[in-house]
This record gives C-alpha cells, structure tokens and sequence, in this order.
C-alpha cells in the first residue's frame, strides 16, 4: 500500500475518534425540544399565578422548577438531583445565579413549613424560568 494512502487512512480514523469523542463531552446539545409543549406549560403556569390568590404563589415557583427540570433531563443533563444537573448544564445559562435563586426558594418553599412567597418573588421566579428554558431552546 501506498505511504499516501496509509496516511490518509490514519488522519479519517482520528478525526471520526474525534468527533466521536466531542459528540460524548457535549451531550444531547443539537436537542430538538417540543416547542410548542413547552409553550404552552409555561403559560398555562403563568395563568395560574394570580395577585389575588397567595396559594397559587408558591405553586408558581414549583411548576416552574419542575418544567425546567423536565427540559434539562429531556436534553441528557445527568444527575440525581436538579441542583446536580444546574451545575453540569450551568455555562448554558445566561445568568446561572438567577436560576440558582429560583431554584434555592422552590427548595425552601418544599423544605420550611413557615415560609411566605410573594407574589412578586413568583413572577420574579417565573421570569428566571422563562429566561432559562429559552437559554436551552425549549422556548
């Protein structure tokens, strides 16, 4: 055999050992989301959240995480737990602390007994789950 065609042959399997690799470091990145699906929960939540309805405050928040949650496990973020895949998924938000926080209050909303929501501290939330379902594309 040629030395020419030994050489290419050896620089084709690098580069598929490499792709293959950079495909396995970076995830699920190229996920297509069901866009629309989650449109149409983040408004449904948004709906439910009312100034005049305390109640609907906190469960605002929790839909909230838990829609997130849902997109980053469809996408293959790995973890147990949300607070393990924020910190894997975390350079694919535009302001990770702000989804720290939000994510931190639905803690404390389903850990304290005596915890009080606003209801600007649930739109607040809502707004930083919005921001962040867009930063992995699912809205």
């Amino acid at each position: 055999m040629d030395g020419g065609v030994v050489t290419f042959i050896i620089a084709v399997l690098i580069v598929a050992v490499l792709v293959f690799v950079a495909i396995l470091l970076t995830g699920k990145r190229g996920y297509r989301f069901n866009v629309e699906a989650y449109q149409s929960k983040v408004l449904e939540i948004e709906n439910k959240l009312s100034p005049t309805n305390p109640s609907s405050f906190a469960m605002t928040i929790i839909n909230g995480d838990k829609l997130l949650d849902k997109a980053m496990i469809e996408m293959g973020i790995s973890g147990k737990t949300m607070g393990d895949r924020l910190k894997r998924a975390g350079s694919r938000f535009s302001n990770l602390n702000a989804v720290w926080r939000a994510h931190k209050l639905r803690n404390a909303i389903a850990h304290e007994s005596d915890i009080e929501i606003s209801y600007k501290q649930a739109s607040n939330a809502m707004t930083i789950y919005k921001q962040a379902l867009k930063d992995l594309g699912a809205i």
